[in-house]
């Protein structure tokens, strides 16, 4: 947060228990020289400080996730085209029975960006995945490793195996469920697909 010192007061004669209507500003205060000039260094310093937020700000388009609330906003030109719900990860524990591996289910946060897309994504299960399920780990290659359709038409990768995708359960829509992945809605996660490109800005809080 940015913060600006105002000098104002001095230029208000003193009010105590005198009425709105009889206060009035000091004009000998406001003739000063010294606080004229104050004033305009004021003016330009919030002059400056607008400038540098707005170039923080890009003008392509770009997705925000508020993992706290779980929704999402995309911004085209700085302008908000589309919001609604998603879920993120479910901070929860998992350990494997010898206690020597462990994972904890949440989406990295910070700035991002889209390092690809995919359509009709299949995943490949992580041993996590079968740890979590009570089954054996199987080799890299074994075909149980790969589940179609349960990520839906469309995926968008974060790098280090996040993905922005779709989801079998909308009803779970606006928790945090998931293993630190982002999941869409079946029209939300279509627009954002064609809306963003490789590159484009994904800002994660």
């Amino acid at each position: 947060m940015l913060s600006v010192p105002v000098y104002i007061a001095p230029a208000l004669q003193h009010s105590w228990g005198k009425s709105r209507a009889e206060c009035r500003p000091d004009s000998n205060l406001l003739d000063n020289r010294a606080i004229r000039r104050q004033m305009s260094v004021t003016r330009n310093e919030i002059t400056r400080l607008e400038r540098r937020l707005a170039s923080y700000v890009p003008t392509q388009t770009y997705i925000v996730i508020n993992t706290v609330d779980n929704r999402f906003s995309l911004y085209r030109n700085r302008q908000l085209v589309r919001e609604g719900y998603c879920s993120s990860g479910s901070y929860t524990l998992l350990k494997t029975e010898e206690g020597d591996k462990e994972w904890i289910f949440k989406t990295p946060r910070g700035r991002l960006s889209i390092q690809g897309k995919i359509t009709q994504p299949v995943w490949r299960k992580p041993d996590w995945a079968f740890i979590e399920e009570g089954l054996p780990v199987p080799g890299p290659t074994d075909p149980s490793r790969y589940e179609y359709g349960v990520l839906g038409k469309y995926a968008m990768s974060l790098g280090d195996g996040y993905l922005i995708h779709g989801t079998l359960y909308q009803r779970q829509l606006g928790m945090p469920v998931t293993h630190g992945c982002i999941r869409l809605g079946d029209e939300d996660l279509e627009a954002v697909f064609h809306a963003l490109s490789v590159g484009s800005r994904v800002y994660i809080y």
